[in-house]
């Protein structure tokens, strides 16, 4: 197995108002909404969201890559759902949209990569084993290329 590790380190600063240091890439501050927070930053929640939406784009950037296509801007957007789960609040479900910048019709291998690209989203993979997630490609037309529910 080809295992690797890495850290990041978290600092809290008040409340529930916590610094994330990247390292090289500098920190972050995080916190809770109100009324536990004060809602300086974005959420673990948010966070989580952000990093499969990111890694989904990433993936599919990389795969149209592989095949010399170039999808122009491409954008992300992920909606959360959250919910009580045994008096606990979860997140229940994540849904990515990702919006290329093209339309499809110039990117001659589009099909071949929508069946392969969430393969490589290593988050999206990992969180799919306790989350539903779900993922849609839209042209720059806002035509559906890919839809799953």
């Amino acid at each position: 197995m080809d295992e690797k590790t890495f850290s990041i380190n978290l600092r809290l600063l008040e409340n529930y108002l916590f610094e994330i240091d990247f390292g090289e890439f500098g920190n972050i501050m995080t916190d809770e909404p109100s009324p536990l927070g004060g809602g300086e930053g974005p959420n673990p929640s948010a966070l989580l969201a952000a990093a499969v939406a990111n890694c989904m784009a990433a993936s599919l950037l990389f795969a149209l890559r592989k095949h010399k296509q170039d999808p122009g801007e491409l954008r992300a957007t992920v909606t959360g759902t959250s919910a009580r789960v045994d008096g606990h609040l979860r997140i229940v479900s994540l849904d990515v949209v990702l919006r290329l910048g093209v339309a499809a019709e110039f990117l001659p291998s589009l099909s071949a990569v929508l069946e392969k690209f969430e393969e490589y989203c290593v988050v999206t993979q990992s969180v799919r084993q306790g989350i539903p997630v779900t993922v849609s490609v839209l042209d720059s037309d806002g035509s559906a290329v890919k839809q799953q529910h």
